[in-house]
């Protein structure tokens, strides 16, 4: 490699490391969305877990914008779980990406709220400034005749007031992107709160339901009939369920079928017997 070539790639090296978790998800998000509609999820889940794996563990707790999209990658890492079958991997990533969204709502509340409170002294400190000028920009205003002083001052008060105003909204516009991000931590924990005790309670109840029938492959066997008889539902969903029960019993051929049709897969055929060589007739 030329000298030139080596600091390009070092340049580039430098470049992709410096990268924050919000900007490799904005990248990589679009991509996952589609190959999970396509029913690639076992690609999708391989490339979440290598990103958390890379990059998840360095993420800077008080950095609420990586921190939300360190929950959002362990939710997509769920659903991609959830619909390859590993249901009970999808429980464990719900449950990092509501500890992640926990925790990221307990530091940012705080910092945000010291935010909040030196933009609200600020804008106090604005509008009482304006308060105190405007009567004399209004007594300039009105004036029939100003001579070359008062055009002067009328003038740097008006600049004044234009850089209080500017002032007053960049701290409203703060404000209110305080209260949108706090909105959507508390959004997010929310959610993934609901999400992983969803998972965990269904999770249970088909181990109450395995036991009931009396082991997997019984389950299994019960289940899939009602896979190939609801074709109502959308795809997604039956695959996704398909493939659960395919996790349970890998040894039903039924359910591999179901998953190969769902799939668009075509199934083998069975390889042709070769025919028995005749016999040459003995010579008299």
């Amino acid at each position: 490699m030329s000298r030139l070539g080596f600091l390009l790639a070092c340049a580039l090296a430098t470049s992709l490391s410096a990268q924050s978790l919000t900007d490799r998800f904005k990248e990589v998000r679009g991509p996952w969305e589609l190959q999970l509609e396509r029913g690639d999820a076992p690609t999708v889940r391989r490339g979440v877990e290598a990103l958390l794996g890379r990059e998840g563990l360095a993420v800077n707790p008080s950095d609420y914008n990586d921190m939300h999209a360190l929950a959002a990658l362990r939710s997509l890492a769920a659903r991609a779980c959830v619909a390859e079958g590993s249901w009970e991997e999808a429980v464990l990533h719900l449950q990092k990406a509501q500890a992640a969204a926990e925790e990221n709502l307990a530091t940012a509340e705080p910092l945000l709220a010291k935010t909040r409170t030196e933009h609200e002294l600020k804008l106090r400190e604005f509008r009482d400034a304006m308060d105190k000028q405007a009567p004399r920009l209004k007594e300039l205003d009105e004036a029939p005749g100003l001579n070359q002083d008062q055009m002067k001052l009328r003038q740097q008060l008006k600049i004044f007031m234009d850089e209080q105003k500017a002032a007053v909204a960049h701290s409203e516009r703060a404000l209110k992107d305080i209260d949108g991000i706090l909105e959507r931590l508390r959004q997010t924990k929310a959610s993934t709160t609901k999400a992983a005790a969803d998972w965990k309670a269904f999770l249970d109840r088909e181990k109450a339901e395995i036991t009931e029938a009396g082991g997997s492959a019984r389950f299994v066997a019960e289940k899939v009939e009602q896979v190939k008889a609801d074709d109502a539902r959308p795809q997604q969903e039956r695959l996704a369920y398909a493939r659960r029960l395919q996790k349970l019993d890998l040894a039903n051929k039924d359910v591999t079928r179901l998953v190969n049709g769902l799939m668009g897969k075509e199934e083998e055929a069975a390889p042709a017997k070769p025919k028995a060589k005749k016999k040459k007739a003995a010579r008299k």
